[in-house]
């Protein structure tokens, strides 16, 4: 089978497309093959790792999993002797979080994993652009207390875990403010956010209003830029670690110290998430944002485009 493959960390060309062989599904597993899959910020962390924790979990000096990818969509071809409850012919959806192997035509994932039947009223690409940035948007949208909290705004609300936060904030009720750039104010406005602000126009941390949460989705802004802007007992998030590693830090210090507070949860991949996720894309209440598709043959251009920062939403693969 075609897979892009990395046996090094690097730059977007450490990525080769070979052919390797092809996996054979455990007794617990269905072989599935790949229709569209994403390259997404977890493949480029993982590429190319700016933190220690990555390499003490991809490998110190070189990659011990030599294909990324995360998230797909697909058929099942195939199904280990011990599987119930899908069928060769099932179309599914879902995610391979910190296992990888979706940028290839093949993968075989364990029954019990994170996947189920896609949505009905998804296309294939679609259905792969969705789930990374959902189940990183409810490592957080989780936590939070929706019956006494109403105001949040979230950074980075075009990209694919921003726009998932404010799709899902409006799910349950929130009030949101958004802070993107000039060319995507309407779609995050029809995403749910009430108020956008342009932040090549203005600088968010100078807005007047106070807000439960704050949820920086691109890890852009910091904890004591943000503070002013937070209420008494309030929480602020990041998608990323921050400065000499500091909200993993202020996650373990502010909840102690202050009356604003820092929280940090791990993401995890869960079939429960999978299958929330397909409820509320059939109920419309969750739409893809897709900003290119590529086919796998030009995955290198897909990855510098996604780490140019400039991407909406989602990057699709095409398999």
């Amino acid at each position: 089978m075609k897979a892009s493959t990395y046996r090094k960390y690097g730059p977007p060309e450490v990525l080769q497309l070979k052919e390797v062989e092809k996996p054979t599904p455990k007794d617990d597993e269905v072989l599935i093959r790949i229709y569209a899959t994403t390259v997404n910020r977890t493949d480029c962390g993982f590429r190319k790792p700016e933190y220690l924790v990555v390499r003490l979990v991809s490998g110190l000096f070189r990659p011990k999993k030599n294909i990324l990818g995360n998230e797909m969509s697909g058929e099942i071809e195939a199904v280990g002797k011990n599987v119930k409850t899908f069928k060769p012919g099932d179309q599914v959806f879902g995610l391979n979080t910190f296992k990888f192997g979706t940028h290839a035509e093949y993968v075989c994932i364990s029954e019990k994993g994170s996947i189920t039947i896609k949505p009905a009223n998804m296309s294939f690409n679609e259905a792969a652009a969705v789930c990374d940035g959902l189940m990183l948007a409810m490592t957080y949208i989780r936590i939070i207390d929706f019956k006494n909290v109403q105001k949040i705004l979230i950074n980075g609300a075009s990209g694919s875990i921003g726009s998932a936060c404010v799709q899902l904030a409006k799910y349950y009720g929130a009030k949101i403010t958004a802070v993107c750039d000039t060319k995507n104010i309407e779609l995050v406005k029809s995403l749910g956010a009430e108020k956008v602000i342009d932040y090549s126009k203005d600088d968010f941390t100078k807005d007047n209003q106070i807000y439960d949460v704050i949820i920086d989705a691109v890890g852009k802004s910091s904890f004591f830029r943000c503070k002013n802007l937070i209420k008494p007992g309030g929480t602020y998030f990041s998608t990323e670690l921050g400065f000499l590693s500091q909200n993993i830090f202020l996650a373990l210090l502010t909840p102690l110290f202050r009356r604003k507070k820092v929280l940090f949860p791990i993401p995890k991949d869960s079939k429960e998430d999978i299958v929330f996720f397909k409820k509320l894309i059939e109920e419309g209440q969750y739409k893809a944002v897709i900003d290119r598709s590529y086919p796998l043959e030009q995955i290198i251009e897909a990855t510098r485009y996604v780490e140019s920062g400039r991407k909406t939403g989602n990057v699709v693969i095409i398999v």
